[in-house]
């Protein structure tokens, strides 16, 4: 793991109306660690990714990307230029989300060389090779030149990973990435991303699966009305927590067998 904070949420507050969907979060995630967040829907899980990737504003506090400043108010109290915050974002965070988001006229391989060509100028020489050593990591060689209504859910989830891994993020988001998969799928996309974990790529993973957080993640947190009521490690948080809200939530899902 590296000495300072890849990704960093300092009082963190954001707030719809009235509603407080995150309430002063501290956070920190290190340099090749998985941080796994856990809670009920609802519980403010998706508001700090999408803090982080800048698709929500914070009302309060400051989010920081290897150390600079994406959100919120700098030292002498001006607000963070957000023409440099998504430049930053750019080039260091990529995200993963609930639906597969991938361009319906374009093939798999185009999906994935997308961004190198048309953010980051990439040459297609260049970006088709890299997509397709990407489509091969993830399992989908033989399915570089398949359109998405031509994949299942959990190979068009598949192309949406080499997507986002195509622009070489230092951290990528992940957000409830297997809860429209069936089972089968849904194993399909979690051994992609174990793999991912194995390489040393940091993440932040927002999920229901139980058993994955428990064997992957390096911390646990857990998140109950825009607050983290627990962090720590898997064995500690899932196994034997300490709050009383953690036990009654994870009583709630491991009695189903969502694990």
């Amino acid at each position: 793991m590296s000495d300072a904070p890849i990704v960093e949420l300092r009082d963190v507050t954001m707030k719809f109306g009235e509603f407080v969907a995150l309430d002063r979060i501290n956070l920190h995630v290190m340099g090749g660690e998985i941080v796994a967040l856990i809670g009920s829907s609802g519980s403010g899980k998706t508001c700090v990714l999408r803090g982080i990737i800048g698709l929500e504003r914070i009302d309060r506090g400051q989010i920081l990307i290897d150390g600079q400043l994406v959100a919120g108010r700098d030292q002498s109290g001006s607000l963070v230029n957000e023409k440099s915050a998504a430049a930053v974002r750019r080039q260091r965070v990529g995200m993963v989300f609930q639906s597969f988001n991938l361009f319906p006229h374009r093939t798999a391989i185009e999906n994935v060389m997308e961004a190198p060509v048309y953010v980051q100028g990439k040459s297609k020489d260049e970006a088709s090779r890299e997509a397709k050593v990407l489509l091969q990591r993830v399992g989908l060689g033989d399915r570089e030149n398949h359109f998405p209504n031509q994949l299942s859910g959990g190979q068009q989830q598949r192309v949406a990973i080499a997507r986002t891994l195509a622009t070489k993020p230092d951290v990528i988001l992940f957000d409830e990435v297997t809860s429209a998969l069936d089972p089968e799928l849904t194993g399909e996309v979690l051994s992609v991303m174990f793999d991912l974990a194995q390489s040393g790529q940091t993440m932040i993973v927002v999920t229901h699966e139980i058993g994955f957080a428990r064997q992957v993640a390096s911390r646990v947190v857990y998140m109950d009305h825009g607050s983290i009521i627990e962090e720590g490690a898997p064995q500690q948080v899932i196994d034997n927590p300490r709050e009383e809200r953690t036990r009654q939530f994870l009583s709630k899902v491991l009695r189903f067998g969502t694990d």
